[in-house]
């Protein structure tokens, strides 16, 4: 009997660790990529239409003037991140939806670290081989990133992360995700690097 159960336990604990095993492969696969800047306003004003100085109105330039003469110029925007899950039960993987329980992100432009943040709720990356967004809220003081710049170096740059012509070229993202699993949280043993022109 005993020797019946040794290797009942024997089997169990081969079936779990394979089980866990092909787990922590299928997650693993899940791919990062920068895709875009949405919701970009500038101390309140969106700005995804306008790609130089004289497209703001005269209102909207006595808002802007008036906020960059207290030393201050708040910016918010989404970042959106694609996460890519190729385990949709092809290739000889199963299929595998993902969770991301979190997701803290550093913000880096053109190499300088600007802000940090983490997800607020709970993201699921169906096991369908389509992409799924992952939206950063950012809100940052332009003029603090620029030590202090010009009205029209802070103008240009917002332009440049936000307006019509907006490029994500710029952006790095430094990210420590945490996946749920059947058999636990499942952290990365390193942080991940997201850009805009390839997935990682």
């Amino acid at each position: 009997m005993k020797k019946y159960l040794m290797i009942t336990i024997i089997l169990i604990s081969f079936i779990a660790g394979c089980s866990i095993y092909k787990t922590i492969i299928n997650v693993s696969r899940l791919k990062y990529k920068l895709d875009s800047v949405t919701k970009f306003k500038l101390n309140g004003i969106a700005i995804d239409s306008k790609s130089k100085l004289s497209d703001f109105g005269p209102g909207d330039m006595l808002k802007l003037t008036s906020v960059f003469s207290t030393g201050k110029f708040p910016v918010t925007f989404d970042l959106n991140i694609l996460a890519k899950n190729p385990n949709d039960g092809t290739g000889g993987y199963d299929q595998t939806d993902i969770t991301i329980k979190s997701f803290s992100w550093d913000l880096y432009l053109n190499k300088k670290k600007i802000v940090s943040g983490n997800i607020d709720k709970v993201v699921t990356v169906p096991g369908i081989g389509n992409s799924s967004i992952i939206p950063l809220i950012v809100k940052l003081d332009l003029i603090e990133f620029l030590d202090n710049g010009s009205f029209n170096e802070v103008i240009d740059l917002a332009l440049k992360l936000g307006g019509k012509n907006k490029t994500t070229s710029e952006i790095e993202v430094i990210a420590k995700p945490v996946l749920g699993t059947p058999f636990g949280d499942l952290s990365y043993p390193e942080p991940v690097k997201i850009v805009d022109y390839q997935y990682n």
